[in-house]
C-alpha cells in the first residue's frame, strides 16, 4: 500500500462515520441598507479613485471636467451621455486603444460594502479591452445602481455576460511592497455618481 492509498483509506474511514445529512447555512445578510450610497462613496475614495457626486442632469458637465484638455477619448456604443470629440469604439485594435487617453463608460452596479464597480459590458459599458487599455477610466454609476453587498450585486448580474469588477485604479506591489499603478488597467479611476 502506498502513502496515497493509506491517506485515502483513512479519509474513507472517517467519512463512513460522518453525518452526511444536508447542512443548512444561515443567510442572515444585513438588512439595513440605509447609508449605502455614502458608504459606497467612502469606499471608492479609499481605493484612491476620484469620486464626484452630481445630479443626473450634471453628468455630461462632470464627464467633461474629468477629461484632460485635448485628450483622445473613446466611448462605448450606447453610452447615454454625450462626450464632446469622443470616438465610438467600433472594435478598435489594441494599438488604437493604446493611443487613447481615456474611456468613459456606464456601469451595471456599484457595491457599497466593497466600493466595487461592476461592468457587464452591455450597451454603454463597452468591451473589456476598451475599459482596460486607456490610462484614465471615467465611470458613471447612477445612485439607484448602488447595492449593499456582493450577494445583492450577484442577484442583479446576468451570469451569462462577461463581467469586470473594479475596485480602484489598477495597482500592484512588488516584493518590497512598492506600489505601482497602471500595470494591468487604468492608472486613474474617476467615478461620477449621479443622483
Amino acid at each position: 500500500m502506498t502513502a496515497r492509498d493509506d491517506i485515502l483509506a483513512r479519509v474513507r474511514g472517517a467519512l463512513a462515520h460522518a453525518d452526511t445529512s444536508p447542512v443548512t447555512v444561515a443567510r442572515g445578510y444585513r438588512t439595513d441598507t440605509r447609508g449605502d450610497l455614502d458608504l459606497f462613496l467612502e469606499r471608492v475614495e479609499d481605493y484612491k479613485a476620484v469620486v464626484v457626486r452630481c445630479s443626473a442632469d450634471e453628468v455630461e458637465a462632470r464627464i467633461a471636467e474629468a477629461l484632460p484638455d485635448g485628450a483622445r477619448v473613446v466611448v462605448p456604443p450606447g453610452l447615454p451621455w454625450h462626450v464632446e470629440g469622443a470616438v465610438v469604439d467600433d472594435g478598435l485594435t489594441s494599438a488604437e486603444l493604446d493611443g487613447v487617453a481615456a474611456v468613459v463608460t456606464g456601469a451595471t452596479c456599484g457595491i457599497a460594502v466593497t466600493g466595487t464597480i461592476v461592468l457587464s459590458h452591455g450597451p454603454g459599458e463597452g468591451r473589456r479591452a476598451a475599459t482596460l487599455v486607456p490610462d484614465l477610466h471615467v465611470c458613471v454609476v447612477r445612485a439607484d445602481q448602488v447595492v449593499a453587498d456582493v450577494p445583492d450585486a450577484v442577484a442583479v448580474l446576468d451570469p451569462s455576460r462577461p463581467q469586470t469588477w473594479i475596485s480602484g485604479p489598477s495597482a500592484t506591489s512588488d516584493i518590497e511592497l512598492d506600489r505601482v499603478e497602471g500595470v494591468h488597467g487604468p492608472r486613474t479611476l474617476h467615478v461620477i455618481v449621479a443622483g
